[in-house]
């Protein structure tokens, strides 16, 4: 065994690569306009079909009004739509974590997005309110492709650049949910002014763009993607690992800082879902604006992801490296406080520009705090990595469905600017758990280490 493991460590030296690695060969600096593989291209493959999944899952938001008058849907319908499509991602998440650790990332996320492809195809066939709520479910299956991609990110970059990778993926994948509310009304106008194509048919037309994306960046990742920096993750696990997955599966749901973070999770990336699924809507209800207005404002709180998750990922790799661990879980702190607050002030504002400028901030710190939690957990555990990932993603998506079930599902006695607020107090209140996390190694947010000496090897089998 230690013969194979030098003989893979003298194939595939650091002078193999186009860019700096560790030990490990995984990647110490973040060049995101390279294509370098494998590295830079894993980056660029996962995000790319992440926001492809984002795209296909909040297509139909854009377009909410020209489907709610053509299928006589009710707001309890739409509400309960929106639930189920985030109820379909916390099962598909919760199994993608597992799922990458034993079959790697790149097969994983090709495979789910292959599955659900013809689902978002099918969205041009619905006729009934209980076909529209069973389609928006099965959509939401594709996000799981989230912990995929944070997976790979935590496979191929090291430490010192994990936060940053992570929050690129991520917040430029996310860019797809605010990219779909200006191209999907654009497409929905272009048949019906220009080819003078009934409304009820030009919606549905629309939905093969997102379809046919979606199959295409799936079949991208299985034939360019590479799972580690070393080859086929397959492979490596065959070789090198003896675990079984039921072992890493437990070892995972053990450990109690992977709950705490999905749950913190829930009140950032969870709010967020939610808040694209309801925006465009709020601002074409309240402020009167048209349907091409409120993809405008819509999507400009998606497309803040381009620049706010990253962000959280710089900060968090930044105060890591200054501040140790204790500089990351007080800037996730703070920044999703700060958030809430946003939040809170933005169901209180009553003209559309003032409500347009709140949407901007909260659309910033909100979003950062999501790459903040990722910059924590690629430390929580070596060995359930998937695990830990697919908690804390399930736990975004969790968040979703209790806001949305308890404050937008239609069947609330508040208002939709009161329902905002109150969501923006539940993230101040959700945040707090994360003063409890503690590691013995890298210590937490009022103490410091108690043990400094234990090899990090082990110390990540172990936790």
């Amino acid at each position: 065994m230690e013969e194979e493991k030098s003989q893979s460590k003298m194939d595939h030296s650091p002078n193999n690569f186009s860019i700096a690695v560790d030990y490990d060969h995984k990647a110490t600096e973040f060049r995101p306009f390279s294509l370098s593989s494998p590295h830079m291209r894993a980056f660029h493959l996962a995000w790319l079909s992440l926001f492809s999944c984002f795209f296909s899952t909040f297509a139909i938001p854009p377009l909410l009004e020209v489907i709610r008058k053509d299928l006589n849907l009710t707001q309890t319908d739409i509400g309960t739509a929106g639930i189920a499509s985030f109820i379909g991602s916390i099962f598909s998440r919760l199994a993608m974590g597992p799922a990458c650790d034993v079959f790697g990332p790149r097969v994983a996320s090709a495979t789910l997005s292959l599955l659900t492809a013809p689902v978002v195809l099918s969205t041009s066939l619905i006729s009934s309110a209980k076909s529209f709520i069973l389609v928006r479910f099965l959509i939401g299956f594709s996000l799981a492709n989230f912990v995929a991609s944070q997976f790979w990110m935590s496979s191929m970059f090291s430490g010192c650049t994990v936060g940053l990778a992570n929050g690129f993926a991520a917040g430029w994948a996310n860019v797809g949910s605010g990219v779909t509310q200006l191209v999907m009304p654009l497409v929905y106008t272009l048949f019906t002014t220009s080819f003078n194509i009934p409304s009820f048919i030009s919606w549905r037309i629309a939905f093969i763009f997102p379809a046919i994306f979606q199959a295409a960046t799936a079949i991208l990742v299985l034939v360019y993607g590479q799972d580690l920096p070393d080859g086929n993750y397959k492979r490596k696990i065959t070789n090198n690992q003896s675990e079984n997955f039921c072992s890493v599966l437990f070892k995972g749901l053990k450990n109690y800082r992977g709950w705490i973070l999905g749950l913190t999770y829930g009140f950032c990336f969870g709010v967020e879902l939610t808040t694209d699924n309801i925006i465009a809507a709020y601002f074409y209800d309240r402020f009167h604006v048209n349907i091409e207005m409120a993809g405008g404002i819509a999507a400009s709180f998606g497309l803040a992801n381009c620049v706010s998750r990253p962000l959280g990922g710089i900060i968090s790799d930044k105060m890591g490296k200054r501040f140790g661990m204790r500089g990351r879980l007080w800037s996730l702190w703070a920044v999703q406080t700060v958030a809430g607050l946003m939040c809170v002030l933005l169901g209180r504002v009553n003209t559309v520009w003032a409500s347009v400028l709140v949407m901007a901030c909260f659309s910033l710190f909100v979003q950062a705090a999501s790459g903040l939690t990722f910059g924590i957990v690629p430390f929580v555990s070596k060995r359930s990595l998937g695990v830990i990932s697919g908690m804390t993603g399930s736990g975004g998506t969790l968040g979703a469905v209790i806001t949305q079930l308890l404050l937008f599902s239609g069947s609330t006695k508040f208002s939709t600017q009161t329902s905002i607020s109150i969501m923006g107090l539940m993230m101040i209140v959700f945040t707090l758990p994360i003063t409890l996390v503690y590691f013995p190694k890298w210590g937490g947010m009022f103490y410091g280490p108690s043990n400094i000496d234990e090899d990090d090897e082990n110390y990540h089998l172990l936790y």
